[in-house]
């Protein structure tokens, strides 16, 4: 593997910075062994649309538990999805559910 040997110029500015990277390759400055994976906590998810089809009961009482909340229903049904998602996965890492030879459906 090539050693690498450049160093990067100081730069006076920003503009003198861009002009330098728009035509050399980081390639040539960094190694990828000590890359690191980047974590940004900070993002909002992107939301993804789906259609799902309720029984009429329950979409009315949704709605109606959704107004005493003074929240829209297709958001609280995300809270209630994310909610029980979270109880499923800390009942399978338990390993309740493997043991007793039941898993939730």
């Amino acid at each position: 593997m090539k050693k690498i040997k450049r160093k990067i110029p100081n730069f006076k500015n920003e503009d003198e910075e861009r002009e330098f990277w728009a035509t050399h390759s980081p390639l040539d400055y960094f190694s990828s062994k000590r890359f690191k994976r980047g974590s940004f906590p900070n993002l909002k998810p992107s939301l993804k649309s789906i259609s799902i089809r309720l029984p009429e009961d329950l979409l009315v009482e949704l709605k109606t538990l959704a107004n005493k909340r003074d929240v829209p229903y297709q958001s609280l049904a995300k809270l209630f999805l994310a909610r029980q998602i979270v109880l499923e996965r800390e009942f399978l890492s338990s390993g309740s559910a493997i043991r007793k030879g039941k898993v939730a459906a």
